[in-house]
Formats: C-alpha cells, sequence, structure tokens
C-alpha cells in the first residue's frame, strides 16, 4: 500500500519514524514550508521535514494545498491512502477523495471528546485522570470523520502536557501503524462518531497562563501541568512576570489569609492560599531571570516573597 505522509509538528515525528521503521511504502512527505523562529528570526524546518529529507523521501511543502500545481505533482504519486498527523492546515476534499482507502488522521484524544486544538493540554488542565488516541477516516470536517480505532491512555499525576504529548505520540504511532495495517488486510470497521457527545478545545492564548488564586489548588496545579512549555502558567509578583513550572496541590486545612497571598516560605516550597487550600511553589522564573528551584530563588530573592506578599 502506497501511502502519503501529512504532518509537521513533533507529534508527528514518532508516526513517520515508525512507518519508515516498518518498512511501509512512504512514496511521499508533504509538511507545512519553513517558518522564521528564534531570536534571529531565521527559518526553521518543521521536525518532520527533518526527518523526510534524512530518510531521503520526497517532499512537498505548499503554501496552498489547492493550487494547481501542488495538486498535480501531488496526483502523479498516486497514494492508496494518506496517513495525517499533527499537520495544521485543512486538508481539501479534492485531496481527501484522491487515495482509493482515503485519509486516515491519528488525533491525540478519544474522540469525539476534545476535538480541535491543543486536545492535549487542556485533558490535563480540566483534570482528565484517562484519555487517549484515536484514528478516524478524515472527511470535511474538523475530527468528525468515523472512528477506526482507539487506545486509552491514562493520565498520571506527575504528567504534564509535554510528557503526555510523548506518551500519546509513541502510543498514537503504534496506533496508526495496526490501522493502516488492517485497512490494507480488509479487517477493519468504521463507526461514527456520536456527536451528541462531543466537546471542542480552542487554541492555547498567552492570557490563559494568568493564575486565578480563587480557583482551587488542584485546578491550578493542573493548569501548571497543561501549560508546559507554552505559553506557561503565570502569575504577578511585585509588577513583574513570575512564571511557575511546578507547583504542588495543598488541600484542605483552615483558610488563614485570601487567595494569592504567601503563607510561608522555606526551601522546599513557597505556600501560597487558594480558593480551597494552598498550592506549594517548587520551581519558578521571575521575569528577566533564569528559570530555578525554590531553594535557588529564595538565596536572592527572599524578601520578594514574604509571608504575606500578594500574588495576583
Amino acid at each position: 500500500m502506497k501511502i502519503a505522509f501529512m504532518g509537521t509538528s513533533n507529534f508527528a515525528v514518532p508516526a513517520l519514524d515508525l512507518l519508515i521503521d516498518k518498512a511501509a511504502d512512504i512514496v511521499c512527505v508533504v509538511t507545512k514550508p519553513d517558518r522564521p523562529g528564534g531570536r534571529g528570526r531565521k527559518l526553521i524546518a518543521p521536525p518532520v521535514k527533518r526527518l523526510a529529507e534524512k530518510k531521503g523521501i520526497a517532499l512537498f511543502q505548499p503554501g496552498n494545498l489547492r493550487s494547481e500545481p501542488f495538486i498535480s505533482r501531488f496526483r502523479e504519486f498516486m497514494p492508496d491512502t494518506i496517513a495525517v498527523v499533527a499537520f495544521g492546515q485543512l486538508i481539501s476534499k479534492e485531496i481527501l477523495e484522491m487515495p482509493r482507502f482515503g485519509c486516515v488522521n491519528l488525533h491525540p484524544s478519544l474522540l469525539p471528546k476534545y476535538r480541535g486544538s491543543a486536545p492535549v493540554n487542556w485533558a490535563i488542565i480540566n483534570g482528565e485522570r484517562v484519555t487517549g488516541v484515536t484514528t478516524i477516516l478524515m472527511d470535511e470536517g474538523i475530527d468528525t470523520g468515523d472512528i477506526l480505532l482507539q487506545k486509552e491512555v491514562a493520565i498520571e499525576e506527575d504528567d504534564t502536557s509535554e510528557s503526555l504529548h510523548d506518551k500519546l505520540a509513541r502510543i498514537g504511532a503504534e496506533l496508526l501503524v495496526e490501522t493502516l495495517r488492517r485497512i490494507e488486510k480488509s479487517t477493519i470497521n468504521s463507526v461514527s462518531q456520536d456527536h451528541s457527545q462531543a466537546t471542542s478545545v480552542p487554541m492555547l492564548k498567552k492570557e490563559d497562563g494568568l493564575i486565578d488564586w480563587s480557583e482551587g489548588c488542584r485546578h491550578i496545579s493542573n493548569q501548571i501541568k497543561g501549560l508546559l512549555p507554552w505559553p506557561g502558567a503565570f502569575t504577578w509578583l511585585r509588577g513583574k512576570r513570575l512564571k511557575i513550572f511546578k507547583g504542588v496541590p495543598l488541600e484542605g486545612g483552615a483558610q488563614v489569609t485570601s487567595p494569592g497571598t504567601v503563607s510561608e516560605t522555606n526551601y522546599k516550597g513557597i505556600k501560597v492560599s487558594t480558593g480551597d487550600g494552598s498550592l506549594m511553589i517548587k520551581e519558578l522564573q521571575l521575569q528577566d531571570h533564569k528559570r530555578m528551584m525554590v531553594a535557588d530563588f529564595l538565596r536572592g530573592h527572599k524578601d520578594k516573597v514574604a509571608v504575606g506578599t500578594i500574588l495576583k
């Protein structure tokens, strides 16, 4: 079975790598154009492009998937199916209908829950204990196609969006390979999604990182874990942005100070009152400073987070 692969971000790399390792016939790879990034705003190649070039696979980086030159050239490869993983662009009906086995998308959630952008982040932010990966037969909607296979994945207490992303990428790669193998052998049946159970999540924005200390301590802890590495959870300390990279929820106990108030500081953490307990900050970064553990931070900034200090 000839496979065209469409993907862009790091999440797609394990899937492409595993397909190559399993000796799949990858006829071409389609990814987004290079984008400027970093302080020098130099062009940065998508991770999928770097792997495709390393493996010597034919590569496309169209600025417009609907352009006739791209469509004509892509059609020459005559793929039997198109595997789509974290591609980042809407795929036209013309391309969806091109391969005889259709287009198969790998999505990092248990559809129909968490359609759309950033499902890994929102699952953690919302305090889910289980998520998963799903392969679907794509249609013109966003994550609305018929389900082919699914696999549940537990969200552990210490999971962040980074660790869960990597876990789902690895397990999802295996699920995609299995899906394509079963499609080729005609041993798979698709099932329509129950659209009445669908939930959609938005793209992350910088303002999503602002901590509301009146929320519960566990919610704030989930927010911190779910927004790594971007945009990051933050609060304001004496007019400067204070990013928080790790916080331990301390539920229960009498509320003796208002939310956002520092109630205790020691080299194990900075204890801040929340809506229903406290959060013990373990790792942080003050604006214009390096990321560091609390013990190191307190050696130079203890006076800035004295008991009674209010974070906003």
